[in-house]
């Protein structure tokens, strides 16, 4: 099916005058996309100083990476609840504040203010996480496609830039300037944001005044809610365990320097340009979504197959696994605008979806770190890595092919 029979975007007129121009609109939310993954994965390609430093093992290291997507899943209610009262333009600047805040906490002396620096990263992106696609359902309805598929881009985007930089930084610095020198990126994203939000504040009364669209709780009775929201745990778990640890392992299978498996690692994340942009352009040429879901599933599971099978063929596992988890998220979100009734909905959807996916996701990295740590090798890790894919494939199958 194609977008026009599926989507269920809200009526033109529901949404309150604006006078925002898409083209800044659209340039606030690949800027806020950039930092809403970033501030996460820089660890990663520095955890063994990480480590060296604080004097962690890689269970707790792996909590740097773990605990944002925790906030993911348990904030995700506060986040809907907290851009239902100030509206989305006022949330998301508090939360970019709440970021750079964090950001800069993180860098300081001690585990205990890496800890907290960590939870507050992980509440403020949260709220980004919610924000955007109810952002582009109300204000982008025309081009939610194309708009998702660039801010799943951009996701990546800002992960391939940190994981390149991050180590230069730090051999120049140490790893805690390396860190916090990404403030930079949240400051501009605010300002932009501001800037093309800033006559968008009058939205809140229409928007809550559509709480009563929705009747009672039925929309999360629905089976494709649960659908979605068990996809988008495989989809997340893959694609936070591998993002944590993949550094590491191709610097032991193949040797790599720390600032050689950082860059190299970035492929991964650079190559979910080409599913984010590909991805809704399959939606429209394909029948039915499950055929779309499965080719996602299908590169997926290319990357834990080819590093078990021929490590040395990483580059090219690395882009499949990084096309799919860019076209994964893309496929997820775009069913979530297409199947949501209203904008109230939307959000709804968006929250639960995300709260219930990321609450698994947060295990990822640890449980991949312990994996590693128990066995010594990364067979196990990356058949944990496949079976979250299977996950996704077989709810993904069962979501895409429901109206209900």
């Amino acid at each position: 099916m194609t977008a026009t029979h599926e989507t269920a975007a809200p009526a033109p007129t529901a949404a309150p005058p604006r006078t925002v121009a898409p083209a800044l609109l659209v340039a606030a939310i690949l800027l806020l996309a950039l930092n809403l993954r970033g501030p996460i994965v820089a660890v990663s390609p520095v955890t063994e100083a990480i480590r060296a430093d604080l004097g962690i093992d890689a269970g707790t290291a792996g909590l740097l990476t773990s605990l944002p997507v925790l906030c993911f899943g348990l904030a995700t209610p506060l986040a809907s609840a907290l851009l239902a009262r100030t509206g989305l333009g006022r949330g998301v600047l508090v939360a970019l504040g709440v970021l750079l805040g964090g950001t800069i906490v993180r860098s300081l002396d001690g585990l205990p203010a890496a800890v907290a620096g960590t939870l507050l990263i992980g509440a403020a992106i949260t709220v980004g996480n919610v924000a955007v696609p109810v952002v582009i359902g109300r204000d982008l309805p025309r081009q939610a496609g194309a708009v998702l598929g660039m801010y799943t881009a951009a996701l990546n985007i800002g992960s391939m830039i940190t994981l390149s930089l991050t180590v230069p930084i730090a051999g120049a610095t140490d790893w805690r300037f390396a860190l916090a020198s990404w403030g930079v990126l949240v400051l501009v994203a605010a300002g932009v944001w501001w800037w093309a939000t800033r006559s968008l504040g009058a939205g809140t009364p229409a928007d809550a005044a559509a709480e009563a669209s929705v009747a009672g709780p039925v929309w999360w009775r629905r089976p494709v809610v649960w659908g979605l929201t068990i996809a988008f745990a495989g989809q997340a778990f893959a694609y936070f365990g591998v993002t944590a640890w993949l550094p590491l392992l191709l610097g032991d299978e193949l040797g790599m320097s720390d600032s050689a498996a950082g860059v190299s690692s970035s492929v991964f994340q650079v190559a979910a340009i080409v599913g984010a942009f590909g991805v809704p352009v399959l939606l429209r040429l394909c029948p039915s979504p499950r055929i779309v879901v499965a080719v996602v599933c299908a590169a997926w599971a290319a990357l834990p197959l080819g590093l078990l099978l021929a490590p040395e063929g990483w580059a090219v596992w690395c882009a499949l696994g990084g096309a799919a988890q860019g076209g994964g998220i893309t496929v997820i979100f775009s069913l979530v605008v297409r199947r949501a009734r209203d904008l109230t909905e939307n959000r709804r959807m968006s929250a639960l979806v995300q709260g219930g996916g990321y609450t698994v996701a947060a295990t990822g990295p640890s449980v991949v770190g312990a994996v590693h740590e128990a066995t010594g090798t990364w067979s196990g890790p990356l058949l944990v890595v496949l079976a979250a894919v299977l996950v996704l494939f077989t709810a993904g199958l069962a979501a895409s092919g429901r109206t209900a």
